[in-house]
């Protein structure tokens, strides 16, 4: 059967299963959008291509799937490039599909040309400029598997105009064959044991959770390890909900704004049992200070993550829902020989004083009973709102470290952020992207910052257009804060090009702009009628704006820079600190 270049690309995507593509058309991808009429699978239209790429990771974390977006060539096409990077740090599975111009003026400085591959190959895992209509299909099925198998990430697909026009003889083959990629996926029996062995000999356990494990869909296999070993649990930003913060295993996020308990956790364990993290400078401060008195097991499906910033006592490459069934099968043969309780190291002890420092150092917000709202306050009311059945999707900057901190997260992709990058304007796309994963019964609800939100708040227009209801509270403090934070801690408080005013726009007026409910609450009064508003709605996107403190700052607090033992608890400490240095 003869089909065109642009027909291979339906017939692919919907051979893979995919069942949504966000896109926006333009000339050199135009001979794609129309057999994509007929496609069997969703299109969503965005209104900028960045919104494209972060719908597609917000659709891939909420689901596990591989998002898809299609774009056309030059500014579209690197309109892609952040959204690209951001799934690169965080390990998410986007498979993007350009337009380039015909092959015959590639590299003449053709209108929208741009060198596509070459911009992207470092901030994707696999990338590819089709030259021929028979390779369209294999080139596409490739980036699929290869975005989605071992350390999953970002692959791009680019297509030429006439390579998209031209006809060919259709056969479509489910094998994939990549002989130069192979990653392991077990692991070795021989390091398994040895693991084992580092547990049942370590004091001062902890498990150091990271996003690998929400990636590899580890969470169950996670769940029977920690309890039956009874190992406290650190969850990273990228793995908040893996294991349940409502267990008495459970010790909290570590890092920069960490829990207290979490930070020291890490900082006191004689043993890290490192799952799918990357000892990122986020969690371990000053890297030579960090853990100090800790042996290292590492278990990572990419190998170039073992021993890259910390060296490792027992490393396992190998993927982490397979790892943990191995680790756990090993442990179902000693319990059948009644040898189970010689690799149970005894943490009573250490889990007491885990339980003592969350009971001694609570994160503090001090709510007045009547004016300003305290942004604190607004989220801890927007989960008594949601629950736990919804998903949270975060921007970047104060609301996001509030976020993830103050929810407690009971299940792995409950909780949506991005991490690695920080890309301020994530949080609205990445949402539309995931309430289209999710469907209709789980609530999505988009926590962001004034500020991220102003970047990208556009793709309003296209949740409204395909009734995908998302309801995206604006955390609404007048200032970019974490900017004003620093500035604030380090810069004698000389605040530079941080004021965003708090009408500018108009979020309520917005809302009516876009057609949807638009709500305001700026005290503690007002503030459980509008949710309650917001939550009832449930059929069209909503517009929460939640005006709150703007001197308000996020603590706990490790200073750039610093060892994680130099935590603060609050401004006045390190007030208190800077004053005692300068005497």
């Amino acid at each position: 059967m003869q089909i065109t270049g642009a027909e291979a690309v339906m017939r692919t995507l919907e051979a893979l299963g995919v069942d949504t593509v966000f896109g926006y058309p333009g000339g050199a991808i135009l001979p794609a959008y129309d057999p994509l009429i007929d496609a069997d699978f969703t299109h969503v239209l965005v209104r900028h291509e960045q919104g494209a790429v972060h719908m597609a990771e917000g659709y891939a974390h909420a689901t596990g799937r591989v998002g898809v977006c299609i774009v056309t060539s030059g500014p579209a096409a690197t309109n892609l490039v952040t959204g690209l990077t951001d799934a690169m740090m965080d390990s998410i599975p986007v498979l993007a599909i350009t337009g380039q111009v015909a092959t015959s003026a590639i590299g003449s400085d053709a209108f929208q040309e741009a060198d596509v591959t070459g911009i992207t190959m470092p901030i994707t895992k696999h990338n590819e400029l089709v030259h021929a209509p028979e390779r369209i299909a294999p080139a596409i099925k490739e980036a699929y598997h290869v975005a989605r198998s071992g350390r999953p990430g970002p692959v791009l697909v680019d297509l030429p105009k006439d390579v998209l026009n031209a006809t060919f003889e259709w056969e479509w083959d489910d094998t994939v064959d990549l002989p130069g990629y192979r990653p392991t996926v077990r692991g070795h029996g021989k390091m398994i044991r040895e693991a084992l062995e580092l547990i049942a000999a370590a004091e001062r356990p902890v498990i150091y959770a990271g996003g690998g494990l929400v990636r590899a869909g580890a969470a169950d296999e996670l769940y029977r390890f920690v309890t039956r070993l009874a190992l406290p649990v650190v969850t990273t930003l990228m793995a908040r909900g893996v294991f349940p913060d409502t267990h008495e295993l459970a010790v909290g996020m570590p890092g920069m704004h960490g829990h207290f308990a979490a930070v020291r956790a890490l900082q006191e364990a004689d043993l890290l049992v490192t799952l799918g993290a990357r000892f990122d400078d986020r969690v371990t401060g000053r890297l030579d200070a960090f853990a100090p008195h800790a042996k290292v097991l590492q278990v990572d499906v990419d190998p170039a993550e073992i021993g890259k910033n910390r060296d490792v006592d027992v490393p396992i490459v190998g993927d982490l829902k397979v790892v943990l069934g191995q680790i756990n099968g090993v442990l179902d043969d000693r319990q059948e020989r009644g040898e189970h309780d010689r690799f149970v190291p005894d943490t009573t002890a250490w889990r007491a004083h885990l339980a003592d420092l969350r009971r001694d150092h609570p994160l503090r917000c001090e709510q007045p009973e009547t004016g300003v709202l305290k942004p604190q306050t607004a989220i801890r009311a927007i989960h008594a709102t949601w629950g736990d059945d919804a998903v949270y999707v975060s921007g970047v900057g104060q609301h996001q470290m509030w976020a993830a901190q103050l929810i407690p997260y009971t299940r792995s992709r409950q909780w949506i952020n991005s991490g690695g990058l920080g890309t301020m304007g994530f949080a609205v796309p990445a949402a539309i992207g995931a309430k289209v994963g999710v469907g209709p019964d789980v609530p999505v609800v988009a926590i962001d910052g004034d500020g991220c939100f102003q970047m990208t708040f556009q793709e309003l227009a296209s949740a409204v257009q395909h009734g995908i209801p998302v309801v995206f509270c604006v955390i609404n403090n007048g200032y970019l804060g974490m900017v004003r934070q620093w500035q604030h801690l380090f810069y004698e408080d000389r605040l530079s090009q941080v004021e965003l005013p708090q009408d500018c726009p108009d979020l309520l007026k917005l809302a009516e702009a876009y057609q949807i409910p638009g709500f305001r609450a700026s005290t503690v009064d007002e503030l459980d009628a509008v949710l309650s508003k917001a939550r009832a709605i449930t059929d069209q996107p909503v517009l929460v704006e939640l005006r709150v403190d703007p001197d308000e700052m996020v603590f706990p607090m490790v200073p750039s820079g610093a060892s994680n033992d130099e935590l603060l608890e609050s401004a006045e400490e390190w007030h208190a600190r800077v004053a005692a240095e300068q005497a």
